[in-house]
C-alpha cells in the first residue's frame, strides 16, 4: 500500500497551468530516497500510477523525471527575459 497524500485541488490546477503554459518552472522537491533537489524544469503532463500521482517534467538536458506530487515543497515560475 502506498504512503501517498492527495493534494490540494487548487494546487493541481498550478501545475495544469504551468503546463498549459509551457513556462520553466523552479521545483524543490524529495526524491524517493528522501534527498533534497532543487532545480529549473519545464511540466509536461500529469500521470496517476498505482493511485499516486506525478508530475512529469523535463530538465534543461531533456531528461524526463517523474515528480510524485505529494513530494514536491515548493514550485516558483521563472521570470521571462
Amino acid at each position: 500500500m502506498s504512503d501517498y497524500t492527495p493534494i490540494d485541488c487548487g494546487l493541481y490546477s498550478e501545475y495544469e497551468l504551468a503546463i498549459i503554459e509551457g513556462r520553466r518552472t523552479r521545483i524543490a522537491w524529495r526524491d524517493q530516497d528522501d534527498r533534497y533537489h532543487i532545480e529549473v524544469l519545464k511540466p509536461c503532463d500529469l500521470l496517476t500510477r498505482n493511485h499516486e500521482e506525478f508530475l512529469v517534467v523535463e530538465n534543461l538536458q531533456g531528461q524526463r523525471l517523474d515528480l510524485r506530487l505529494d513530494r514536491i515543497a515548493r514550485i516558483e515560475s521563472e521570470q521571462n527575459p
